[in-house]
């Protein structure tokens, strides 16, 4: 029997197993589809060094107007799915608050700090180096006022938490990024970033490398979990898969995996969009620019220019409605000579996200041998490695290379 099944292939789960294979462990991963096919799919792209500032729930009131009237790019609903949501953007916007927010930060800070660390390791193992351009990426602004707060954060960020950046004005964003088809009054340079060319590629890598220490990847259904007479059991496309332990990565599907087991986090997802674009003639784009006015990304990767979205909130069963790419689209071609589509479709995923904007890292309460690694909002990418390493350190009995309480499960009971 397995010592340890993990229950999601994306870059959490992945990073979960192939820590704990490498110390020991007998581990089998598994998921309904291949590696790296589900939120680590689509992102923009960036391992984020300098994101010690999670996306707090708006206050100003201007703001929430804005969100309110659901024709903005970085944020849209489906109405009937408000209902739904009530609870947990509710303690959302209650955890928010400054001295609150605070926590937040420090614990974000801590997970983040060894974030490239971590990737570097493990691509460079993976032979997968390649695949991380140390290039940052550029936060721009029209407006001089919102730049003058974004360099303020930018700074406090530096100050307290060991960030890197640079402040450009209109002029070196120009010669940053020549192809700009626009004057904007400056940018933010984050200079810390790994830019990932292909975050699939990535995750699969690893995936790889946990393959070829010894571990398992198999085809299963994660609904399927139960215990059986020595630990748990899960179907899979070869016959059920033994352990005496779990892990559950599932992203924004994890609650629904550990509510029959006595523990249902407030888990909220948020979607996403991506799509890719050619660009005209010798055009380029050096590094990844996120537009701070009209809040979209867009990102060099291996299949053309990839503009993703921000969040959307729907029912889990809703059909895809990517509203924001065709409200970005427009603005994106206006800062860059775009040519056509590359995708057939717009891919679509879910961030999973928690009310207090922290990970839910380690066992379920009163079960030791159900453990939980998920809820990274939009970090999962970036941390997955770093959360692989505190939870297989955690599971071996091995002294954690960070303090793991601000992340505990039994804060959500």
């Amino acid at each position: 029997m397995q010592d340890v099944l993990v229950l999601g292939a994306g870059m959490v789960g992945v990073s979960v197993a192939l820590h704990l294979r490498r110390r020991g462990c007998d581990v089998t991963l598994i998921d309904r589809n291949p590696p790296g096919e589900g939120a680590s799919f689509g992102n923009g792209g960036l391992i984020q060094r300098e994101a010690v500032f999670p996306h707090a729930f708006p206050r100003a009131l201007a703001e929430l107007r804005r969100i309110a009237g659901n024709a903005a790019i970085d944020v849209a609903y489906h109405p009937l799915a408000l209902p739904g949501f009530a609870s947990p953007l509710l303690r959302y916007w209650w955890n928010s608050q400054p001295e609150r927010y605070l926590h937040a930060v420090l614990g974000h800070s801590r997970l983040i700090a060894t974030c490239l660390d971590e990737h570097a390791a493990l691509a460079r193992e993976a032979g997968a180096a390649d695949l991380l351009r140390p290039i940052g990426y550029l936060r721009m602004f029209g407006d001089a006022g919102r730049l003058a707060a974004a360099l303020a954060q930018a700074e406090t960020a530096h100050r307290d938490y060991g960030v890197g950046y640079a402040a450009l004005d209109g002029a070196a964003l120009a010669r940053a990024e020549p192809h700009l088809r626009v004057t904007r009054a400056g940018a933010v340079h984050w200079t810390d970033p790994y830019s990932v060319s292909d975050p699939h590629g990535l995750t699969n890598a690893y995936a790889r490398l946990f393959v070829a220490e010894g571990g398992t990847l198999a085809i299963g259904d994660a609904a399927t979990l139960a215990r059986g007479a020595q630990g748990w059991r899960v179907r899979t496309e070869d016959g059920p898969a033994e352990a005496a332990r779990v892990v559950v990565a599932l992203g924004a599907a994890s609650a629904r995996v550990t509510a029959p087991f006595g523990y249902a986090p407030p888990l909220f997802g948020k979607r996403g969009y991506h799509m890719h674009y050619g660009l005209r003639g010798n055009a380029v784009l050096n590094r990844p620019l996120l537009d701070g006015d009209s809040g979209f990304l867009m990102a060099p990767m291996r299949h053309g220019v990839r503009l993703t979205t921000g969040a959307e909130f729907a029912r889990d069963a809703a059909p895809a409605t990517p509203v924001q790419l065709e409200r970005a689209e427009p603005v994106a071609r206006q800062l860059l000579p775009l040519a056509e589509r590359v995708d057939a479709t717009p891919w679509m995923g879910v961030r999973p996200c928690t009310p207090d904007m922290l990970p839910i890292i380690g066992h379920v309460p009163g079960q030791d041998d159900l453990w939980c690694a998920f809820g990274h909002a939009h970090q999962g990418l970036t941390l997955g490695p770093t959360t692989g390493r505190l939870v297989a350190e955690m599971m071996t009995g091995e002294a954690p290379f960070l303090d793991p309480q601000p992340y505990r499960p039994e804060r959500f009971r």
